[in-house]
């Protein structure tokens, strides 16, 4: 690889840092990754991730790209921590618009484990490099500068509570997530914040821990849920590592699932099956109760700004974030590094400019995905154009034909797990398929409370 710089630094030791950091290794003599958290011995969830106590998976481009650059990752996690690697399409139950989509074999192969062993093998495996550290405890406070070369030389921060120093660089990223104080940096040293999107949500869910039995599920690897109408609650279970799953579920707009035994089989019961009710009625919980809200996706368009410092990117969940319950996060980060990576191989140039061009493509789709699917809920607020109107309408009519047509199904999981772009569920042949596929009743999913809603939309 081409040497860019001598030191690169990586504000924030997250997926996505870790995957920037990664890239970095490869074009700078030494990368130094500046993390405000301390990280146990064994893999716990931080304070820094206060979503990693809740349910994650790597998606099935997520889990390739990370294999790419860590070559053995999702073998390593299976074979050191008992995670669990499967086919998305096939070992996994999904429901959307109350109907259930047929399984069928497919090459989408993900990744289970929590979020605690994904990273924590990521920073090992990140460490193992020779040019590559970690300073813990490290809170950074903001960016050094050269006004006269409008470029960024690195940043002040104070190490385990000690005075402020600057750490200098030829190239300072920050991924520190939905978080991130870059617009304010950039304010000080006398640049404009990038412009916001964000469409309010307010998603919140509970989540809890139980012990796994191979009879679960008919020994499936999870099942998900997403919200639809009648009442939009989203339930998602999936397994992770030492034989346990991982349950969540919760609504939109406070619509919060509650946080004791009673209420929240309740609430399961309301969902438009009732498999996550059954296996949580029976099974053992191995932790208490957590709960995690999340307000608005998010995005900063870095990508307009007419003006930025060189020597400075923003990268991962600091650009854009997105609603948690479709688990986009981790592989977008992914596909960043890989941007990253083809940007650094032409130069440091214009680096700045051309990452976030590149980037914002990226999150395009990403962002149409959940944006979109959220629109659907008539409470949320946001602009539905007549297109957007048109891919729910069919989106709904592809599910309805997807629960007899396995094809259609994993045509849309490559589209989920962003194997695939949107526009593929247009082609003639697929659209063909949903054409066939609705001259006959879908599938129904077993559920009293869907039923009900049914009989009373009916009646009223």
């Amino acid at each position: 690889m081409k040497n860019v710089g001598e030191h690169a630094i990586v504000i924030g030791a997250s997926m996505g840092g870790l995957l920037a950091a990664r890239v970095l290794a490869d074009f700078f003599t030494t990368v130094t990754v500046l993390e405000r958290d301390a990280f146990a011995a064994a893999d716990l969830p931080r304070k820094g991730v206060p979503q990693g106590r809740h349910t994650h998976g790597l998606l099935a481009r997520g889990s390739a790209i990370l294999d790419e650059f860590f070559p053995g990752y999702n073998h390593e996690v299976v074979a050191q921590s008992n995670g669990l690697i499967g086919d998305v399409a096939n070992d996994v139950i999904w429901i959307g618009r109350n109907v259930r989509l047929a399984n069928g074999a497919s090459d989408l192969t993900g990744l289970l484990a929590s979020r605690p062993v994904l990273e924590g093998h990521l920073r090992r495996r990140l460490l193992g490099l020779t040019n590559v550290r970690v300073v813990e405890n490290c809170a950074v406070r903001g960016l050094a500068a050269d006004p006269a070369r409008r470029c960024v030389t690195g940043v002040r921060a104070c190490v385990e509570g000690n005075p402020e120093e600057t750490i200098e660089a030829d190239l300072v990223v920050d991924a520190t997530g939905r978080g991130s104080s870059s617009a304010a940096w950039l304010e000080e040293l006398g640049y404009s914040s990038p412009a916001k999107e964000e469409v309010e949500i307010g998603i919140c869910y509970m989540t809890r821990t139980y012990r796994r039995r191979p009879t679960d599920l008919d020994g499936k690897h999870g099942i998900v849920v997403a919200g639809s109408a009648p009442n939009w609650r989203n339930g998602v279970v999936l397994a992770q590592e030492n034989d346990s799953w991982i349950v969540s579920a919760g609504g939109f707009l406070g619509d919060d699932a509650p946080g004791d035994d009673q209420g929240f089989l309740a609430y399961l019961a309301t969902l438009p099956t009732m498999e996550i009710h059954d296996l949580v009625a029976r099974a053992e919980p191995l932790t208490d109760y957590r709960r995690y809200r999340y307000v608005s996706n998010l995005r900063r368009r870095y990508e307009k700004l007419a003006r930025f410092p060189k020597n400075y990117l923003v990268f991962g969940d600091a650009i854009c974030s997105f609603n948690p319950v479709y688990g986009q996060g981790m592989t977008v980060a992914a596909e960043e590094a890989l941007t990253l990576q083809r940007c650094l191989r032409t130069g440091p140039r214009d680096l700045a400019r051309r990452f976030f061009r590149a980037a914002a493509k990226i999150v395009d789709i990403p962002w149409d995905i959940a944006v979109g699917n959220d629109l659907r809920h008539p409470q949320v607020k946001g602009a539905r154009s007549p297109m957007l109107r048109f891919i729910n309408w069919y989106i709904g009519k592809l599910h309805r034909a997807a629960t007899r047509d396995s094809t259609l199904a994993i045509a849309f999981l490559k589209v989920v797990n962003l194997m695939m772009p949107p526009a593929s569920l247009l082609s003639p042949a697929i659209a063909w398929r949903v054409w066939q596929g609705n001259r006959r009743a879908a599938l129904p999913v077993a559920s009293p409370a869907i039923e009900a809603a049914r009989r009373n939309s009916v009646s009223s």
